[in-house]
């Protein structure tokens, strides 16, 4: 699997940075627009995430590392931060069935970028956050 990664910090000033290195990539496979429209969402959510919330009130770095598999053709993308222990996986999902007055506030944002990816992993290892995220090309 072809690998690349970007450490920056975890600030959200910094989300068109990491947006443009991923799309760059994104871009050198000839993704499908829509996984990359997919991807792009997915990847906005998840920064913001970690950049509003993992090292609150301190400052920290966020690694974001891309990879391609050919066969079977995929993406994988890794976010690691070693801020307060958290598993965005571990939160119910919201009830989209009620109307926005009675939901609960929250989670939408990792509800939908479960939707859109095919698969997500979370573990804490070592002092790190680590959230794996996977489209498949196929």
């Amino acid at each position: 699997m072809k690998e690349y990664e970007i450490t920056i910090e975890a600030a959200a000033d910094h989300l068109p940075q990491v947006m443009q290195f991923i799309e760059q990539h994104l871009e050198e496979v000839d993704c499908p627009v829509k996984s990359q429209m997919q991807i792009s969402i997915a990847v906005e959510e998840i920064f913001v995430n970690v950049a509003h919330y993992a090292y609150q009130p301190g400052k920290g770095d966020v690694t974001v590392r891309i990879g391609f598999s050919e066969e079977p053709a995929f993406v994988q993308i890794t976010f690691a931060d070693q801020g307060i222990p958290y598993d965005p996986l571990a939160k119910t999902d919201p009830d989209v069935t009620v109307s926005v007055k009675e939901r609960q506030v929250g989670g939408l944002g990792i509800f939908m970028t479960k939707k859109m990816m095919d698969e997500m992993a979370y573990e804490r290892r070592d002092g790190w956050n680590i959230l794996q995220m996977k489209k498949n090309l196929s």
